[in-house]
């Protein structure tokens, strides 16, 4: 097992947690910025690893605990004393906006050279990006998704109805098409 220190990438560290995580029997799904990174090739660089699961943080802490995480009772995120990255367990269920829950088994497992990540897909990652976007006309989320279309094929039918059951306007996928000269 890798030593986690200053130079342990996120993509390396999402994996030394997720496969510690699976191997204690923990559910839980990368997503987030930390996703978008992955998707991105660090393009977007985030600070912080999302996993999202149903467990409890003691259940976690104790998985993680031979990675060198630290856990605080009442704080959502896990520590590590050799990275300024820490480690969020957003409650599940894993959903996208108000309309969309999926289940763990619908998410994605991405192979690289640290291991395997339990992740969301890439146009899961896009929907969740968005969800930022429409709530608060956050533009760098709308950025990530443009990010995330220049390397990863989006399902567009998924992504349209999705916007459409969000009551959302639909016209955003034409403007991230075109950003990722997909159009």
């Amino acid at each position: 097992m890798s030593v986690i220190g200053p130079d342990t990438s996120l993509e390396e560290l999402a994996a030394l947690v997720s496969g510690a995580l699976e191997g204690a029997g923990i559910a839980a799904t990368l997503s987030g910025g930390g996703a978008v990174s992955i998707y991105t090739d660090n393009e977007y660089q985030s600070c912080d690893l999302d996993f999202i699961t149903s467990q409890r943080n003691d259940v976690i802490a104790k998985a993680l605990e031979p990675l060198g995480f630290c856990y605080q009772p009442g704080k959502r995120e896990l520590e590590h004393p050799d990275t300024d990255y820490y480690v969020e367990f957003p409650s599940g269920p894993l959903s996208f906006g108000s309309t969309l829950v999926v289940s763990q088994q619908d998410a994605t497992t991405v192979g690289t050279r640290y291991g395997p990540i339990k992740i969301v897909t890439p146009t899961q990652s896009a929907m969740d990006r968005l969800t930022h976007y429409f709530a608060w006309g956050d533009r760098q989320a709308l950025d990530q998704v443009v990010m995330i279309a220049r390397r990863h094929p989006l399902d567009w039918g998924e992504l349209n109805r999705w916007i459409i059951q969000e009551g959302a306007d639909v016209g955003v996928m034409e403007t991230v098409r075109k950003r990722a000269g997909l159009a």
